[in-house]
């Protein structure tokens, strides 16, 4: 098989969908890898790196595109990589189309089969290739906040961790799944007071038996909440439903509740995000202001450290990636369910159930597109 991998042209976006080692690792399993010339200089891998790991570097993202058999990237195609796209071109990426029509549409409409790393899901729910990104959004995002709370940053001028004799700020987090745990934990290794929010009552009573510090846990409900973001210095928005939106949990009256100089980050941004208020940015502006509350909303947290993210992502992608390449697409999907989970478009149809309820597109199931 042929793989293709683009260079990232989302606005700020630093990753790479392979790493050389990826590269090598494709290439002596007999595959041929095209990659985009200077795809990895923002994750620090040069052109020289792929081509010693037999990969073939090219011009352009057109030249890509049109051998490519699968394209493997990073993030979601953008308007003028649609004309790229072939029929019956395998596209492994995140997608998070439950929060965009457009390309719900346009994927629909080239005939592109699509997997979405965010919705390829284990027999015990987990979302393997989420899981890594979302560990380091969670990290990040109490860095960021603690980054904003300064005053030079328009913050309360709050130390995370408070010193003896003065109490630490108190982070409130809503939703416990991958996000919300790494938050948390790195919140309390500062020394802050955090309180998590959740409807699982089971993940509340795990997480406080294995995480330590000034931690509190409350049952999600909108009193609960409210009550909590009042008193917050930080709010932390993790709420995921699994391929679907977001759904608000905090509300605009809620926020403007809050302290003036007190920071938001709405890591569920990227699914629509579950504040009210909550609106993209970016890196280079990654912040704005609503009733004196600093709103962080960046879609692609882990690109700030994008060696990382990349190695990250590519080491839970690739086992994946090789079974595409050495099965083709039906028989990979057909030998795998977490694969098959993760498919959203294919053969013009819409195969995903919480992608049809949230643009209110039909959807066909998979089975009866490619048979038991």
């Amino acid at each position: 098989m042929i793989i293709g991998v683009p260079k990232e042209i989302k606005n700020e976006e630093y990753r790479v969908g392979m790493t050389p080692m990826a590269a090598s690792v494709l290439t002596q399993a007999g595959h041929r890898v095209l990659i985009q010339t200077t795809s990895g200089e923002g994750s620090g891998f040069g052109d020289n790196e792929y081509a010693d790991a037999g990969a073939k570097v090219v011009g352009s993202a057109k030249e890509v595109f049109s051998q490519a058999d699968m394209i493997y990237k990073v993030k979601e195609p953008i308007s003028s990589e649609y004309p790229l796209l072939k029929r019956d071109q395998i596209l492994f990426t995140y997608l998070h189309l439950a929060a965009a029509e457009e390309l719900t549409h346009a994927l629909m409409d080239g005939g592109v089969s699509t997997i979405a790393y965010e919705t390829v899901q284990l027999s015990d729910g987990i979302l393997h290739l989420l899981s890594a990104m979302s560990q380091i959004a969670g990290k990040l995002a109490i860095q960021k906040a603690a980054q904003y709370l300064e005053k030079m940053n328009k913050g309360r001028g709050k130390l995370l961790g408070g010193v003896p004799g003065v109490p630490p700020s108190t982070v409130v987090i809503v939703g416990c799944g991958t996000v919300g745990a790494n938050a948390a934990q790195t919140a309390l290794g500062m020394g802050a007071r955090v309180i998590i929010i959740d409807i699982d009552v089971n993940r509340l009573r795990y997480l406080s038996e294995v995480l330590h510090g000034r931690l509190e846990t409350l049952v999600s409900n909108p009193y609960n909440i409210a009550n909590a973001v009042k008193e917050a210095d930080v709010v932390i928005g993790a709420v995921l439903v699994k391929g679907n939106k977001a759904p608000i949990v905090v509300t605009r009256d809620m926020v403007k509740n809050m302290k003036p100089g007190s920071v938001i980050v709405d890591v569920a941004v990227d699914q629509g995000g579950c504040i009210e208020t909550t609106h993209p940015t970016s890196h280079s502006d990654p912040v704005f202001i609503i009733d004196g509350v600093i709103q962080y909303c960046v879609s692609n947290i882990p690109g700030i450290v994008p060696r990382t993210s990349t190695q990250a992502l590519c080491n839970a992608t690739l086992p994946y990636a090789l079974r595409l390449a050495n099965q083709g697409f039906v028989k990979a999907i057909k030998g795998d369910e977490a694969l098959a989970k993760g498919v959203n478009t294919f053969n013009g149809h819409l195969t995903s159930e919480p992608v049809s309820r949230a643009l209110g597109i039909p959807y066909t199931p998979l089975d009866k597109i490619v048979g038991g």
